[in-house]
């Protein structure tokens, strides 16, 4: 060593501690059609709570339910599903049209910078799901609350129970009232008065006309622009009830309509009473009582000339109004930069509250983000982003930003301070349509789905659930496709099983037990040959709680969960066939139960019998591989026993790579592995072994072809198949040595 240059000691580690490591077992894999959910991309699941929120419910087109539940019932047994949702014919519902967002990935590479003609928003998940979602976008206070005195006045007095009111220039600008504002009304007590001259803002002396009552000193002065709950205005004296001096100078222009109120009456309406805006007709208004189910109308009657405050529908679900943030003033870029979305349900199909149905405006929201910037570099007091679109992106559970209002002109630019955000006029309403759901899936879709799982360097996978092996048709032949398709899966990772069942019509439905045996043995005669898959003999009936229905749904995901829980309560080399291992869960009945004669007949297909028992529940009644020559792989504890093996020890290999092909290297292997090996015998999974890695396998031939070579000789374990009870009866003074015992 360099270093090294005068005499000293020198201390250097070498670590001999390496061991095995442990690997996973019962990680569950399968694709297909699902209501809702990321498109074809890998999503881990870890429940059935977190599948319906994650990929939706059961659907019965197509028979999709199939699918659902052998995902669920998967999830019955172990607690790591991988899951990959078919793309097919569906878009996610959009503010314009229907578009196809498949997963966050695709939303960042294609959407995320806003580009085309999408509208502001589009469902986070494809399928009718998204159809009528609905999204508000307030961008400004005056969109978020118009103050009392600063709308129209109401033309002719309204009488108790109306339902219509009439407004005077609905249309003005910076006033319209739109379908969900709430609005109330000025109290009674109140006197309204139109400016006569306009005044500076250096001047204190107000000309008023059409005084209707005694104007008092101490009475607030409300109007456009005076008193909005910041800003407050009272008289100081008045002279000939038209000349009024005010306590502030104020700007105000002529005709401008102004209420004189009592102190601490400026913003009271009538009762405390608020409507719901229902419908829009001209200056027409439609209204019900807030939140009221039965729909009142007036509650008061409300005399002419009455002003209206108007506030947007979710304005009591935020704090405060959107306005400049304090990152914005802080760091001097623009003004007015603030908004707040609220994302709601129009139709109650996703919370079961309708946002127009009386009483369930709060209910229907289902997320709300408050005081996000239009500035692409805002931050949070805590100094995370707080820009619109990527707070959503972050945040939200239901939408995807993809562009700005066309209104907001200079919205996701970096203004700086002396100019405001563009302040769209009113609050911006979607509602999301669109999304179409498509689940008849083809067997190409399907593949492309199972093909998400081709990598086993990033996805670690053991279990393939196969689940409905009737996606484009139920057929024999239609089967035959789908097996095929989930045995090269298996066969090209090498490292999991495949579980399938025999398509729907070859069971459910048929009278005959000797027909469904034809027609089981029939199916998989066919199919390749190959210790990677598991063969079962039907479709067990089971409870549909989310649609109170019972269906018949294939077995192999539950032969796959028995799998995980053989390896949760014992060893993944144990059989998961069996009275202790081999129990169905949810099952009410079979669509076919084998005899002992047909499971003969099943066996020698290759095919597993799940079969009821009286007394004793469903059982799976057999644990052979789909492998036709005799062997000790047509066995599915031997395969996964090697898997294991294979797995566990060629990861602890690849801390040889790239050392030297020496003894010590070698030893080193040996030390390594034969530790593990001998665990794995005392727990039952191998009864021998042998390790060889050596110079004579290890010669110079192969170390000059940089490789390393070791070979594992391993006797596995053989689970019982058949017991042999021989019962002897013996003469009378006859010794038991005698005849062998």
């Amino acid at each position: 060593m360099s270093f090294l240059v005068s005499p000293g000691v020198h201390v250097r580690e070498i670590d001999l501690t390496n061991v095995v490591p442990a690997v996973a077992t019962s990680i569950g894999a399968i694709a297909g059609a699902f209501e809702k959910g990321p498109v074809g991309s890998v999503t881990t699941i870890t429940s059935e709570e977190q599948l319906v929120q994650t990929f939706g419910k059961p659907q019965t087109s197509s028979n999709q339910f199939e699918t659902f539940f052998s995902a669920a019932n998967f999830l019955q047994y172990g607690d790591n599903l991988k899951v990959v949702r078919a793309e097919s014919a569906i878009l996610n519902a959009g503010a314009n049209s229907g578009i196809l967002i498949r997963d966050d990935d695709h939303y960042q590479s294609d959407f995320q910078d806003g580009s085309g003609s999408h509208g502001e928003w589009a469902a986070r998940t494809a399928g009718t799901h998204g159809n009528g979602i609905g999204v508000d976008i307030c961008p400004s206070a005056r969109a978020f609350k118009q103050p009392l005195g600063s709308l129209n006045l109401v033309n002719g007095a309204g009488a108790v129970g109306d339902l219509q009111i009439t407004v005077d220039n609905q249309d003005a600008t910076d006033a319209t009232i739109a379908v969900g504002d709430i609005i109330s009304f000025q109290t009674a007590s109140a006197i309204v008065a139109t400016v006569n001259g306009a005044i500076t803002v250096a001047s204190k002396t107000l000309t008023v006309d059409g005084v209707s009552g005694t104007l008092a000193v101490g009475q607030r002065v409300i109007g456009a622009g005076i008193s909005d709950g910041d800003v407050v205005v009272k008289i100081a004296s008045v002279t000939s009830q038209t000349v009024v001096v005010l306590d502030k100078a104020i700007t105000v222009a002529n005709d401008i309509p102004l209420v004189f109120a009592a102190d601490g009456g400026s913003n009271v309406e009538a009762k405390g009473e608020e409507y719901e805006v229902t419908a829009v007709s001209g200056e027409v208004l439609t209204i019900r009582l807030l939140d009221d189910p039965a729909g009142a109308g007036l509650q008061t009657v409300i005399p002419d000339n009455s002003l209206i405050t108007r506030r947007w529908r979710f304005s009591d679900l935020f704090d405060e109004a959107p306005g400049t943030s304090s990152w914005a003033t802080a760091n001097a870029r623009g003004e007015q930069d603030e908004i707040h979305v609220a994302v709601y349900d129009t139709v109650g199909d996703i919370t079961g509250n309708a946002v127009g149905v009386a009483g369930q405006r709060t209910a229907a929201v289902m997320e709300r983000f408050a005081n996000m910037s239009k500035n692409p570099n805002a931050k949070t007091a805590q100094g995370s982003n707080n820009y619109y679109p990527d707070v959503i992106f972050a945040q939200s559970q239901f939408i995807y930003w993809t562009d700005h209002l066309a209104a907001g002109s200079n919205w996701g630019t970096d203004v700086a301070s002396g100019t405001d955000y563009t302040l769209v006029s009113g609050v911006d309403v979607s509602t999301l349509t669109g999304g179409t759901d498509d689940y008849a899936t083809t067997n190409g879709e399907i593949a492309l789905a199972y093909d998400k799982f081709n990598d086993t360097e990033s996805l670690d996978i053991n279990l393939v659930i196969g689940g409905s092996s009737s996606i484009a048709a139920d057929t024999e032949a239609n089967m035959d496709t789908h097996v095929t398709m989930i045995t090269a899966l298996c066969e090209s990772r090498r490292d999991c099983v495949g579980f399938v069942s025999p398509y729907r019509a070859a069971t459910v439905g048929v009278a005959s037990s000797l027909t469904a045996t034809e027609n089981v043995t029939e199916a998989f005669d066919t199919c390749p040959s190959s210790s990677y898959m598991v063969f079962d003999s039907g479709y067990k009936y089971m409870y549909d709680k989310y649609s109170d229905v019972y269906r018949f749904v294939p077995l192999n995901a539950d032969i796959a969960g028995l799998c995980a829980f053989t390896d949760n309560i014992a060893e993944s080399f144990f059989s998961p066939a069996g009275y202790n291992r081999g129990n169905i869960r949810g099952a009410v009945k079979l669509s076919y139960n084998p005899t002992k004669a047909e499971r003969d007949q099943l066996y020698k297909k290759r095919v597993n019998p799940v079969v009821n028992f009286p007394g004793q529940g469903v059982i799976l009644f057999g644990d052979k591989t789909a492998l036709t020559k005799p062997s000790a792989f047509d066995r599915i504890n031997v395969r996964r026993l090697f898997l294991l093996l294979e797995k566990a020890i060629a990861t602890a290999a690849k801390f040889q790579l790239f050392e030297f092909n020496d003894e010590f290297t070698r030893a080193q292997f040996r030390n390594l592995v034969e530790p593990f090996l001998r665990d794995i015998q005392g727990r039952r999974g191998i009864s021998d072994f042998s390790l060889k890695c050596d110079d004579t396998n290890n010669t110079g031939e192969v170390i000059d072809r940089n490789e390393f070579v070791a070979d594992i000789f391993i006797k596995p374990a053989r689970s019982i198949n058949f017991i042999t009870l021989n019962f002897i009866a013996v003469r009378t003074g006859v010794a038991f040595s005698e005849v062998g015992g």
